[in-house]
């Protein structure tokens, strides 16, 4: 069977920023973990977890705390397949990437075929993804206001930090569904 995902990140609404894919049933959460990095364009570099009921819930699947660092027990993401945990049409369920910049993405469970696939595919999206570390929600507000406006206090600072040439633009809304779709394949 495949899983129809929208899956799009919180505190971001101007534009927000989502992703829809299909995904195998027969997927771990570590794999659904991947699509996720690909289909956003997320480097990877970051620890992650889902939440089945919910942001800051419990159990949450991801990589386990083998160095007793986290107070919360993580289920391993790469024994769980999803289609234990996503069983009904309509359910929503959290996953958090980077602890840090803690980049909170809401997941639903848009529809459920009875179609057979071997790989995730990416349908549609809209906008793009923040910089990695610049500081979660707040600090992606913040940069959206610097990078493009000369009088910010930030502006060269934050256009060095994003490596941008002079003249660059950085926009917002763009996002390369034909590149992310590659990538996504690719998983």
């Amino acid at each position: 069977m495949l899983l129809q995902l929208k899956i799009q990140i919180e505190g971001i609404s101007k534009p927000p920023v989502w992703r829809k894919v299909l995904v195998p049933d027969h997927f771990t959460f570590e794999r659904l973990h991947q699509v996720i990095q690909a289909a956003f364009g997320w480097s990877d570099s970051h620890c992650y977890a889902f939440s089945p009921a919910g942001y800051g819930s419990v159990p949450q699947i991801g990589v386990p705390d083998e160095g007793g660092w986290m107070d919360t027990e993580i289920l391993d993401s790469s024994k769980i397949k999803i289609s234990k945990i996503l069983t009904t049409k309509g359910m929503t369920f959290s996953y958090v990437y980077d602890f840090g910049d803690d980049w909170v993405h809401s997941l639903q469970l848009e529809d459920v075929t009875d179609e057979k696939a071997i790989r995730a595919t990416l349908v549609s999206g809209k906008g793009a993804c923040p910089p990695e570390d610049c500081g979660g929600v707040w600090g992606y507000d913040n940069l959206v206001d610097a990078v493009n406006n000369t009088y910010h206090p930030e502006h060269d600072d934050m256009r060095n930090w994003m490596g941008m040439d002079e003249g660059e633009t950085w926009d917002k809304s763009s996002f390369d569904l034909h590149k992310a779709q590659k990538e996504v394949a690719a998983v």
